[in-house]
């Protein structure tokens, strides 16, 4: 049984930083990736950052330069760094193991909330 949980979100004023964390517990089988989603109010969920097991790594155009995803594979967790954060980045975040064999496996999300 694969187990994903999301940790890191919080209150903070534009252009704060936070990082949210990704535990991932469980036996994993075959390729898969990892990746962030966000989901503000009354809008739909919204792929932000994918990161693959060799590390490489892709943004949505609104947070490149200002967030990064990364790994440690020893600790099965992927964080995501969010720097100079703007009010259009509050949401619900969710991360996912996109499994090549059983699909997708969401956490329950944390809340980003940028507020002055």
């Amino acid at each position: 049984q694969v187990q994903v949980v999301e940790s890191g979100g919080g209150l903070v004023q534009p252009g704060g930083s936070l990082r949210l964390s990704c535990a991932v517990s469980g036996t994993i089988f075959g390729a898969y990736f990892m990746a962030w989603y966000r989901q503000a109010p009354g809008k739909q969920r919204r792929l932000v950052a994918t990161i693959t097991s060799t590390g490489i790594a892709n943004y949505t155009d609104s947070v490149k330069g200002r967030f990064t995803i990364s790994q440690d594979n020893a600790k099965n967790t992927v964080y995501l760094q969010m720097n100079s954060l703007k009010l259009e980045d509050t949401a619900v975040y969710y991360c996912q193991m996109m499994s090549a064999i059983y699909g997708p496996y969401w956490g329950q999300g944390t809340q980003v909330t940028v507020s002055s």
